[in-house]
């Protein structure tokens, strides 16, 4: 749970108030609240207006306000949770540093600004605002679940365990409390003592969704009948949160899988995934023609004039893992962090998001700017993505994996900004890759079976095209390929990186490191080949999948002819 999701006194998340039951964190959350009082009625009016989803009136009230009194801090603050509601949180960042600036002491609005510079990766300047609230109130647990939640994002794992174990334990009743306990120790292998945290977090709320699928999907053991009736009862209830039942089908039709009944399964499975897909906005015909803008702007023209000109930085550090979700790509970062000159870190966000600050969130757009950029700013870029990519360096190693899928649609943009990294993309069997993706609780949502397929074949198709534009620069690990020689593979792919063998990279499953993908169990055994072709249990309900994916199933493991 981040903290957003649970501080009842969070004006700027709008989020509900806690209950008694939550005790410390309710009494936090009041006393952060008591500090700074609305006292001017029209405030008090515009900020009911905010909890009730009246965006526009409370915007032109504000608005009216601060031109009669521009350095009201409370006036700020309620248009930084305006903003934030609309979903602009840089503005909301930006009036909650305005509001600090106007009032030090404002506990709730530094308190917020550090819980938003969290979830935008900006730890550095968390930090600060966390010492400052640490120091006035060291044990207030809002902000030791702040700091937790930073710690685990940087890969101090260890310290945010301990950290939400002592919260867990002050605040027993607690769901997600308990949650991210049995996040923390799934992280750092000790799977025995995640089933007694997600076991106390379904104790404390029965509803939740989270907590039976982190519990369906540890795989320690099948579910019990008693699990599968107690899901099944919460499914017939009608107080149940939309995202808590999707998150039971999912770990639902875990349990149905585990009993051979696929057909039970796949119904559960499907179900979940079509109430998600309403959250997940995706227009087909536009991402495959962003794909062939790509392709239209990366040509080995483009690509040779900017290192004629030295654009980019030199650093050699970044190893990108790319491809598709489930295509294992936990199991290569696993083998590559088992050698003694490679660190994993986590999937950053931090190539994603300087494509985002180009186009101010318009694909097209960043295409124009990047194609504009000299090779200073190039170079710029890529010291920028090494800078914040710091803050999860923890081991001193030459070389540090950025293990983000989605990484895919920036290969050009890698390229120009880091020319010398490497690229190394995992591929697995494409059947087998969406239906893992399908069977996988991702509370954002997703794509449909068609989706999924035609998404899979732009991928290729972009894939296909770097091939041919920057020869020799990407490194493809076809999955299979792996299981059937593992050492063959290594080997392949450390002399990609010009690295020498090393044979802790075939012990990676003896590895104490923390992994916090699903995959982290299976990367904790040795190679095995249990789920190649399960995917064919559930092919009787695949059709729109199959149909969609087209050759790239029937030629996998090669490219087909047409979108080479």
């Amino acid at each position: 749970m981040t903290l957003l999701q649970m501080n009842a006194a969070d004006p700027v998340a709008g989020l509900p108030v806690v209950t008694a039951e939550v005790d410390r964190f309710a009494l936090a959350a009041s006393r952060l609240a008591a500090q700074r009082p609305l006292r001017h009625k029209r405030l008090q009016q515009v900020a009911d207006w905010i909890d009730e989803g009246r965006l526009e009136p409370a915007a032109l009230e504000l608005k009216k306000h601060l031109a009669r009194q521009p350095a009201d801090a409370d006036a700020i603050y309620l248009q930084a949770r305006t903003a934030l509601r609309l979903g602009r949180r840089d503005e909301a960042l930006a009036l909650l540093a305005r509001c600090m600036r106007i009032a030090p002491g404002f506990a709730a609005a530094r308190f917020n600004r550090a819980s938003l510079l969290v979830q935008a990766w900006r730890f550095e300047e968390a930090r600060e605002d966390l010492q400052l609230l640490r120091r006035s109130d060291p044990r207030n647990p809002l902000f030791r679940q702040l700091e937790a939640n930073l710690l685990e994002t940087i890969g101090d794992t260890e310290r945010s365990l301990a950290m939400f174990e002592e919260l867990a334990q002050e605040n027993p009743g607690q769901c997600e409390s308990w949650l991210s306990v049995g996040q923390a120790r799934r992280a750092v292998g000790r799977r025995a003592q995640c089933v007694e945290a997600y076991r106390q977090a379904l104790a404390c709320r029965p509803t939740s969704g989270r907590a039976w699928w982190s519990l369906a999907d540890l795989r320690i053991e099948p579910l019990a009948d008693a699990d599968v009736a107690a899901m099944q009862a919460l499914l017939r209830r009608n107080d149940v949160s939309a995202d808590d039942r999707a998150a039971c089908r999912f770990a639902l039709a875990k349990a149905f899988e585990d009993r051979g009944e696929h057909a039970l399964a796949f119904e559960q499975i499907d179900q979940a995934n079509a109430a998600l897909r309403l959250r997940f906005a995706f227009d087909a015909d536009a991402h495959s023609a962003e794909i062939a803008r790509k392709k239209a702007l990366f040509t080995p023209e483009f690509f040779a004039q900017r290192r004629a000109a030295g654009a980019g930085s030199p650093a050699r550090d970044p190893i990108f893992l790319l491809g598709r979700p489930r295509s294992g790509s936990t199991l290569l970062e696993q083998i590559l962090a088992s050698h003694p000159a490679i660190e994993a870190t986590a999937e950053l966000p931090y190539i994603g998001a300087l494509a985002d600050t180009l186009g101010a969130h318009d694909e097209p757009r960043s295409l124009e700017v990047l194609d504009a950029l000299d090779a200073g700013a190039l170079r710029a870029l890529g010291e920028e993505y090494l800078r914040r990519a710091q803050a999860h360096r923890r081991q001193g190693r030459p070389f540090f994996i950025d293990k983000k899928p989605a990484n895919f649609a920036h290969v050009g943009l890698i390229h120009l900004v880091l020319p010398n990294a490497r690229i190394i993309d995992a591929r697995r069997d494409p059947a087998a890759t969406c239906l893992s993706i399908l069977k996988t609780y991702n509370s954002s949502g997703g794509l449909r079976q068609h989706e999924l397929g035609r998404y899979y074949r732009d991928y290729v198709a972009l894939m296909a095209h770097f091939d041919r534009v920057l020869p020799g620069r990407v490194h493809r690990v076809i999955h299979e390929d792996l299981l059937r020689d593992p050492e063959g593979e290594i080997r392949r792919m450390l002399d990609f990186l010009e690295l020498p063998f090393d044979e802790g990279c075939l012990r990676f499953h003896e590895s104490k490191r923390t992994v916090r993908t699903p995959s982290s169990e299976q990367v904790r055994r040795p190679i095995n080949s249990d789920g190649v072709g399960r995917w064919r249990c559930y092919e009787p309900w695949l059709g729109p999948l199959l149909d969609s994916l087209g050759s790239v199933q029937t030629a996998y493991p090669a490219v087909p002819d047409e979108l080479r």
